[in-house]
This record gives structure tokens, sequence and C-alpha cells, in this order.
């Protein structure tokens, strides 16, 4: 079964440079990916080169071979390539969606409070963060753990320890990133407490 007809010449020249390039950046040869994809040295040559028409059966296998999957192999720019964040004026901070997940979302905020030290004034809920110092001096507790955290360091924590960020010294700025389950437990805290500190 044929994937692509000379009417997807675009398309089809992308997905023949992204299998070499993932070949080459894996640091194998044509007869390593070859051998793992159960094809023919000359087959695989023929399919990177453009002399041989790619067909949905060796693309699964490829794909596979190389670790990726048939739709990052053949999918193509969209149009929606920049996005605008949603502005939250209440809790000072913007956030944007992540196409590749819709469940995940980064948010960049503005904070100005030290976080609480009591961990019974911290949130704490299922899911995981990902936050980057953008400007100033953040401090993230983590139950009754002090990390200080200056611009361009990161953290990564899960959220079920109590947490709680706030600022040092002045304001701050951060970039969180909030998987699904973190997300959600953002959502259901600031429903509850709007004026709270945030993480």
């Amino acid at each position: 079964m044929l994937l692509m007809t000379q009417e997807d010449g675009d398309l089809d020249g992308l997905v023949r440079k992204r299998l070499r390039a993932l070949r080459v950046a894996q640091g194998w040869s044509l007869e390593e990916l070859a051998k793992r994809a159960n094809l023919s040295q000359s087959s695989l040559s023929r399919i990177e080169n453009g002399q041989r028409r790619l067909a949905l059966d060796q693309l699964v296998t490829l794909s596979r071979a190389l670790d990726t999957t048939l739709d990052q192999l053949v999918e193509t720019a969209t149009d929606d390539v920049v996005t605008s964040p949603t502005v939250d004026a209440t809790h000072s901070r913007m956030r944007w969606s992540i196409k590749a997940d819709p469940g995940m979302s980064v948010v960049r905020q503005r904070l100005t409070e030290p976080p609480p030290v009591n961990p019974a004034r911290m949130r704490a809920h299922p899911g995981r963060e990902w936050l980057v110092v953008l400007s100033g001096t953040a401090v993230l507790m983590l139950g009754h753990r002090r990390f200080r955290l200056e611009t361009n360091q990161a953290a990564e924590f899960p959220t079920m320890m109590p947490h709680a960020i706030g600022a040092e010294g002045g304001p701050c700025e951060i970039l969180g990133i909030f998987d699904r389950d973190a997300r959600r437990g953002h959502q259901r805290d600031d429903a509850d407490s709007p004026g709270s500190p945030s993480a």
C-alpha cells in the first residue's frame, strides 16, 4: 500500500530527509538501520535518496526501528505555529497550551511575595511540575525543605509533595510547566483560594 505519490512531493522529500537525519543522529550506518528494520541495505538507500516509492508498511517498520512514531515521521508544519497566551490578571500569569499534549500547560507568572513556610499552607496534588526562573530569585518550598533558584535555574518535582513558590529579595518571574494532573490540581486550588501563592 502506497502512502505517497508524486503529488505529495514536498511531504515525500521531507519524510526521506527525516529518515536520514534520524539514522545519522543515532550514529547508524545504512547497514545498521536496514538490519534493525529488516530491509535490505540497497532498499533503504533507495528510500532515502528518492529512487523508491515510500510504502506505508516500510514507514511503520522504519519509524519503530528509529524509536519514533509514524505520525511524527509524516507530520507537517501547521499554520498555527505562533500562539498567544491566555491572560489571567487575577493571578498575574499567562498560560500557553502545549499542543503535543492538551493536558499540559505552560504558565508565566510574576511573583512578589515569599512562599509560606508552613507545609499546612502549601499545595499537594497528583502530578509533576517543572519551573524555570526567568528573572530575579525564586524560592521553592517542598515540605520543610527550601530551595533557592536564581535566574536561568530550573527545578522539577512531584506535586504530591506539599509545595509552594515565592519570590526572594524582590519580584521574580517564573515559567512553570504542568502535566495533566498538576494542571488539574492547580485549577481546583485556584477555584478554592484565588489569592493564595502559586506553584
